[in-house]
């Protein structure tokens, strides 16, 4: 039974998600340390690169750029190649960073060694080339020499220079007292011995650990050169990732596991509901305490339980109507054959088998209706709508009730000719027929037909007669199958009770309603029946009669 669950699926399908999301968050951090640490060494190598190439730049002639480029690995401690640019290949987006005057890193990540790349502004021929295996306390003391070498060269304006080529640094680069930095003795002692030092700093914001080079300069002995301070690359470790990754998802499936719980809950309910239905018990209802699908999946159930209910009761009260309705013509034929067999006389036995006859096509009569009522109540028939013109429907159904010779004057206040409405023709003549002759059976003497549509424009067909009328508590009633209001007369006028039953029927098929008041015109009853005279453009009314339908 678990196997074929679908919260098992889709708890399964949960834990596959955390293990997936987790492998894709291992691959995911890895890019992402690559390339941060990638940006990390351009951004620290960018400021040096431009503030070394005005350094070549600044020499007169090949031998000194070659002898400026000596000393200057030997400061850093670094080989410095001075190579063709045609003799290195260059990606686009390194091409573009040496134009920009920025630095060009590729790492070796088998080697942990780092080739930088720089441009000559003044010799695009030929590029810097460093190999850096090793950055040490010696490379970055070394720094400030460099940029100490550019100011000489501005005397009384070094302050303004270093304002001038801080956007190369992604860190700030100033001249500072002495006095204003947070050193201890010693570190002023070795300042004045002119040794550069170095600043760590501990942080708990986002910069983390820093690192600050401060230098002596030799024309001031109240100022110095700091550098930084410069944050210390932080590598996102995977298991810190990971482990927040894993949590999110654990959280994300506690907060899907409880809104699931629910759902699994009422889903339990439904279960419960119909395999009670499947016993016969068809009390049990659902609540519907929500708009959402499951709220709607109870309503639906609650429906289908209500017409279920509905059905069997039809049912059961038909087989005792139609018992009932039965017995009678028959007992007649019955009696009729009887009385057949025992007399001679030839008149006598041909009016008896008069009323058999009568007897007969009362029963065929019955019978159409009983099978007409049984395949409109159990569910949605097969209909064919059509464009159906209206005067010319009504026009024939009073044509047809005149031609029975019933003695009662027929009225139709016709449609305008043009009047198309959307129909099942067959039924929709049904319906006027059978308000018809219902009101042709109870009316003095008086019946007027009307349709058209309406301000809503639904179509309708309207009968009204000049009858008793029907009480205001008995009209809901009178749709009910085989019911009479005087039973005596509706025997009398030859009623079956189920022509009002169909007219309501057909009705709800249609998507509209029937309703009865009394004719302001005429005194008696007035039947009309409304519905979409066109079904792709249904209005609001009608939807709400098709929900007050459905509810009844």
């Amino acid at each position: 039974m678990l196997k074929h669950s679908i919260f098992l699926r889709i708890y399964t399908g949960l834990v596959i998600l955390v293990v997936l999301v987790a492998l894709f968050s291992y691959l995911l951090v890895q890019i992402i340390n690559y390339q941060r640490a990638q940006e990390y060494r351009e951004t620290l190598t960018d400021g040096m690169a431009y503030i070394i190439s005005e350094g070549v730049a600044r020499q007169n002639n090949p031998q000194q750029k070659m002898d400026w480029i000596s000393d200057a690995s030997a400061l850093l401690e670094l080989p410095i190649y001075y190579v063709k640019a045609e003799k290195v290949d260059l990606t686009r987006a390194e091409a573009k960073r040496l134009e920009k005057r920025k630095a060009v890193v590729r790492w070796d990540a088998q080697t942990n060694v780092a080739y930088i790349i720089m441009g000559l502004q003044e010799d695009p021929e030929h590029l810097l080339y460093i190999k850096a295996d090793k950055i040490t306390e010696r490379q970055m003391k070394a720094l400030p020499v460099f940029v100490l070498d550019y100011l000489v060269y501005y005397p009384g304006q070094e302050k303004k220079y270093l304002e001038k080529i801080q956007h190369y640094f992604t860190y700030p680069i100033e001249i500072q007292n002495v006095q204003d930095l947070p050193l201890d003795s010693e570190q002023i002692g070795r300042l004045r011995l002119d040794h550069s030092i170095i600043l760590y700093r501990d942080s708990a914001s986002v910069r983390g650990t820093t690192i600050s080079i401060v230098s002596p300069i030799p024309s001031s002995t109240s100022e110095v050169l700091v550098m930084g301070p410069v944050p210390l690359f932080n590598w996102m470790p995977f298991q810190l990732a990971a482990g927040i990754t894993l949590l999110s998802l654990f959280v994300l499936s506690l907060g899907v596991y409880g809104l699931l719980v629910p759902m699994q809950r009422k889903l339990r309910a439904v279960n419960f509901a119909l395999n009670k239905m499947k016993t016969g018990d068809m009390t049990v209802r659902l609540p519907v305490d929500s708009a959402d699908e499951m709220g709607s999946l109870a309503s639906s159930y609650n429906n289908m339980s209500d017409h279920i209910e509905r059905l069997i009761e039809a049912q059961r009260e038909l087989m005792r109507a139609v018992s009932h309705e039965l017995r009678t013509p028959v007992a007649r034929i019955r009696f009729a054959m009887e009385m057949l067999a025992e007399e001679d006389d030839y008149e006598y036995r041909l009016q008896q088998v008069e009323m058999i006859d009568k007897d007969i096509e009362a029963l065929n009569t019955l019978i159409d209706e009983i099978m007409t009522y049984a395949k409109l109540e159990q569910g949605m028939p097969s209909l064919e709508f059509e464009k159906v013109p209206l005067f010319e429907l009504l026009d024939q159904v009073v044509i047809e009730t005149e031609a029975l010779k019933t003695g009662k004057t027929l009225e139709l206040q016709a449609p305008p000719l043009h009047i198309e409405v959307d129909a099942e023709r067959r039924y929709l003549h049904r319906v006027v027929q059978n308000l018809m002759g219902n009101a042709v059976r109870y009316c003095d003497n008086r019946v007027v037909v009307s349709g058209g549509l309406d301000e809503f424009g639904n179509a309708y067909v309207c009968v009204e007669d000049d009858g008793p009328g029907i009480p205001e508590e008995e009209r809901t009633r009178i749709f009910e199958a085989f019911a009479r209001l005087d039973d005596s007369r509706t025997r009398a006028s030859g009623g079956y009770g189920l022509g009002l039953s169909i007219v309501s029927r057909i009705a709800y098929w249609f998507g509209g309603q029937v309703v009865i008041d009394e004719s302001p015109r005429l005194g008696g009853a007035r039947f009309t029946m409304t519905w979409p005279a066109n079904r792709f453009k249904r209005t609001k009314s009608v939807e709400r009669n098709e929900s007050d339908n459905t509810d009844s």
